[in-house]
């Protein structure tokens, strides 16, 4: 029986790579998305708010890792070939864009009526009032929930282990499987997501009580 040593350790900490790699696809992916939903969720066609609004009620009302089963086992249903990455990718994008842009919409519902008002009495249309006028300031409010919720999709990513996503954790599953150290393997992989979470989450605490100082002035 091997016992827990550096090269088990090392090829724990490899896998963190693949942890931030898929962070940054459910990220970007659902930053896209999730601006997509904020702005159909503050539009005035009911239709697109509709449509926003059952798309986050799906994708928040169910557990992230039924998210993953579904995709990543339903696909070869309906005739899709599908890997882990791909699967983890889009469960982790849906799920973030769901979330994102509620975060989002309620910042862009934060900006005063009376910027809007501005705005129309311009005659700017809907695309450059959001693009000019709405958007900059509500990315001021957005900055320190959005790096708050990444950290929760780089936490989230741990679920991918489920469908043989070789990330932090299932990489701390390998090694405890072959070394029969849970302890040892599992306070390492608590470890290297406290490392990498903790700054982030420094970062948000820091950006809202600038943020709280600003709007006290």
């Amino acid at each position: 029986m091997r016992t827990f040593g550096y090269s088990e350790f090392l090829f724990i900490l490899e896998a963190a790579r693949w942890t931030l790699a898929l962070s940054a696809i459910a990220f970007v992916g659902g930053a896209i998305l999730g601006l997509i939903i904020a702005l159909a969720r503050t539009s005035d066609s009911r239709a697109a708010q509709w449509l926003a609004t059952g798309f986050i009620q799906v994708f928040q009302g169910t557990p992230l890792l039924l998210q993953l089963f579904l995709i990543f086992f339903g696909a070869p249903v309906l005739g899709f070939d599908i890997n882990p990455w791909i699967a983890a990718g889009i469960a982790l994008i849906l799920n973030s864009a769901a979330f994102l842009g509620e975060i989002w919409r309620g910042c862009i519902q934060a900006i005063p009526g009376g910027q809007r008002e501005a705005a129309l009495a311009l005659n700017l249309s809907y695309v450059d009032r959001m693009r000019d006028v709405i958007l900059p300031q509500a990315f001021k409010i957005a900055l320190p929930p959005t790096v708050g919720y990444v950290v929760q999709i780089i936490k989230g990513t741990s679920l991918a282990a489920i469908i043989g996503f070789t990330e932090i954790t299932r990489a701390g599953q390998i090694i405890n499987n072959a070394t029969f150290q849970p302890l040892h393997v599992f306070t390492t992989v608590a470890a290297i997501y406290f490392v990498i979470c903790w700054p982030l989450s420094l970062l948000a605490a820091r950006m809202e009580r600038r943020r709280a100082r600003a709007l006290a002035r």
